[in-house]
């Protein structure tokens, strides 16, 4: 995956008003991430405390365990074949772990697994009353246990970071560090990418003491502002600079790790907003999981199809909808299809607002 930024330029300059229309698009983004980011920040305390809950729950550690021995099974497989000869092995071990439908059946059962105890736990305790009666707005509380959903579950995949080295078949001791001093190294991209990762940090360490309210809002702001320069710097310098922060040898394409971590991110917040939208609706946990495995089931099963030479619309709506199907076409080989990331992003925009709805016709009953 390559990304041209002097074509995009010279686009722009071609078109202004394309380029008047993504930085409108660009300007309202921003102030709904500020208004989000505030009132998350208000809400924080809710955040906390659902956060927190993952970590005193016996079904989560369950989901750990059991997840975690699953994708030590397929890196054993995927590294098995990697260091194969012949017809036997690989150059794709990603595709090998994340691009079969039987991982995905094994998957479908964590995001609902995750929500199932969301509302319908508040619901059958008694608590959503209180809840309601909060000093926060629906909209509030119901991103608030997203987040948190959302968070456990990139902790769930944290520890798979450490696969990296042996399927990208890494020289760790021939790391190297750019040299700050050369002026070289002193590009646009690099300057945006140091900056974000400054802000960042100081960001993460004034969240650590307790301080008054507006230094930890400066706080939330600074790392969510660090957060996007270092992924827009960091795209910059990859890209266009001679001289690299850190060079780090590989023998595969870094690009299929970084799409495939970045489509389970999405697709696992497209299924929790999925399992808390169904947990919004019932009183039983169970219940809740039962129906958000449904719901997410026709996302997996569509993978099995494998329409090729049944049409072109027949493939191309099959594809859309399979989960499967994007990782073993698109994002395990390094590539970025806006077709999954609209579904991703627009199917969690709207199980969020149900959410949203259905507390508030909780409210008028």
């Amino acid at each position: 995956m390559a990304i041209d930024w002097l074509a995009w330029r010279e686009g722009f300059q071609a078109n202004p008003l394309l380029g008047g229309s993504l930085a409108v698009i660009a300007l309202v983004l921003i102030v709904a991430a500020v208004y989000l980011a505030v009132g998350l920040f208000q809400a924080r305390s809710l955040a906390r405390r659902e956060f927190g809950a993952y970590f005193i729950s016996p079904i989560a550690y369950v989901v750990f365990v059991v997840f975690l021995s699953v994708t030590g099974f397929l890196f054993s497989v995927s590294f098995n074949l990697l260091t194969t000869t012949g017809p036997e092995g690989t150059d794709a071990p990603w595709r090998t772990m994340f691009a079969d439908e039987r991982f995905w059946l094994v998957f479908l059962f964590v995001p609902p697994l995750l929500t199932m105890r969301l509302f319908a736990e508040e619901r059958a305790s008694g608590t959503l009353e209180m809840l309601m009666t909060a000093p926060v707005q629906d909209w509030q509380v119901v991103l608030c246990k997203f987040l948190a959903a959302w968070a456990f579950y990139v902790v769930l995949w944290l520890p798979t970071l450490v696969y990296l080295p042996a399927l990208q078949i890494w020289n760790l001791e021939a790391i190297q560090l750019a040299d700050l001093r050369d002026p070289r190294f002193w590009t646009p991209g690099a300057i945006t990418l140091v900056s974000g990762l400054a802000a960042t940090l100081l960001g993460a360490l004034l969240l650590l003491p307790r301080v008054d309210t507006p230094l930890r809002l400066l706080s939330v702001l600074l790392v969510l502002g660090g957060l996007l320069a270092t992924g827009i710097g960091g795209l910059q310098h990859f890209h266009t600079d001679e001289i690299w922060l850190v060079s780090i040898p590989s023998r595969m394409d870094p690009f299929p790790a970084l799409t495939t971590y970045l489509g389970i991110f999405l697709t696992g917040a497209m299924f929790l907003s999925i399992g808390l939208f169904v947990s919004s609706l019932v009183r039983d946990q169970l219940v809740a999981a039962i129906l958000a495995m449904a719901c997410s089931l026709p996302f997996v099963l569509a993978g099995f199809l494998r329409p090729q030479g049944q049409g072109e619309w027949v493939d191309q709506v099959v594809y859309f909808f399979s989960v499967p199907l994007h990782f073993d076409r698109a994002f395990t080989r390094g590539l970025l299809d806006s077709r999954p990331l609209l579904l991703y992003v627009s199917l969690t925009a709207l199980c969020l607002f149900l959410t949203v709805r259905s507390l508030e016709s909780r409210r008028w009953q």
